[in-house]
């Protein structure tokens, strides 16, 4: 476990006073009025090493600054029929909060297609959610709960995993390489549910890849999961596809499917970004363009490539093991770890 001492942190706290300018209002951005807790996640995240930290959320502001992400909550994905699209291929959600205020973020990894637009229009929308979550959910939970918030749990249904996601490899890595570079330590913890056989054959190979603070955050559950999570959150708060015994989305469950576009989440999320598109155009005097911003996509460490690499080598040897059978291993479940 990283030790960070007071010194260290205030030695930060100096450097950072001293940006200004773009830089000062991005950083504004990112630690949305908590500081210290912004530098805290920045030194965890390279192991309470100043100079790595300071070189790290340097690096952020600058990608920030050089792909308007300060602004990306104005730039509404239009028109409305391709935010559609992406919302029905890019299975994301909030279905509620923790018994101690974490938002809980649901994604649909087996049934996430990303095949309705470009790389693009993905990478945008992913960026979207993170800012919202950092700027408005985390504020509102801090002040819902009345003690400071920064992180959220995500739980991840593998429900349909097919052979065929190897397809989306690069896409995956590149939104997880802007989450590992730029949001550090967002996530409190990562639960696997509904996991397949693929999984279960990929993460044996892979979780001996894993820094030993990032495999302390996965839990694969057994099933839906549903037992364990309803120990850390309300039956209100389970995602769709947690709440039943058995394994996949529950097609008779009283939880709302947080994917959905119609789901309170995301119709807040819409109006917020239109809204904010809104005033934008009347400060610049024109309305939001059509078209997808093109983030640049910053370079993965050699562990994330390694990573990468070996989950595609898994996936290629189960396909040659089953003739290259591309249909679902769902029925397959985890018999070990």
């Amino acid at each position: 476990m990283v030790f960070i001492t007071e010194e260290i942190i205030k030695q930060f706290q100096t450097q950072m006073e001293k940006i200004d300018g773009l830089l000062k209002k991005s950083y504004q951005n990112v630690h949305a009025g908590n500081p210290r807790e912004s530098l805290l996640r920045f030194l965890n995240a390279r192991d309470g090493n100043l100079f790595d930290a300071h070189k790290m959320l340097t690096d952020t502001l600058n990608w920030r600054i050089e792909n308007e992400i300060d602004n990306i909550l104005a730039k509404p994905i239009i028109p409305s029929d391709v935010y559609r699209a992406i919302r029905d291929s890019q299975l994301v959600g909030m279905s509620g909060y923790t018994k101690e205020g974490l938002p809980v973020i649901a994604v649909g990894v087996g049934l996430s297609t990303y095949d309705k637009a470009s790389i693009h229009y993905y990478v945008q929308s992913h960026i979207q959610i993170n800012e919202y979550r950092d700027r408005v959910v985390l504020p509102s939970a801090t002040k819902k709960y009345g003690r400071y918030i920064g992180t959220c749990i995500k739980i991840l249904d593998m429900t349909g995993l097919r052979l065929s996601a190897l397809n989306q490899i690069k896409l995956l890595s590149v939104i997880s390489t802007i989450d590992d570079l730029n949001y550090p330590e967002k996530t409190d913890t990562y639960y696997i549910v509904n996991a397949p056989y693929i999984f279960s054959s990929c993460w044996k190979v892979v979780r001996p890849l894993l820094k030993e603070r990032t495999r302390k955050k996965i839990q694969v559950l057994a099933g839906s999961g549903r037992d364990e999570l309803l120990k850390i959150m309300d039956y209100e708060s389970l995602p769709h596809f947690c709440t039943r015994e058995g394994s996949g989305s529950s097609k008779h469950s009283r939880n709302v499917d947080c994917f959905l576009l119609d789901h309170p989440f995301h119709r807040e999320l819409y109006d917020y970004v239109k809204e904010q598109a809104e005033v934008a155009a009347v400060v610049k005097g024109a309305p939001a363009r059509h078209g997808s911003m093109h983030v640049g996509f910053p370079e993965p460490d050699l562990e994330d490539v390694k990573i990468a690499q070996t989950i595609e080598c898994e996936f290629q040897r189960i396909g040659n093991r089953n003739g290259g059978s591309r249909q679902s291993l769902q029925e397959l479940k985890i018999t070990g770890d």
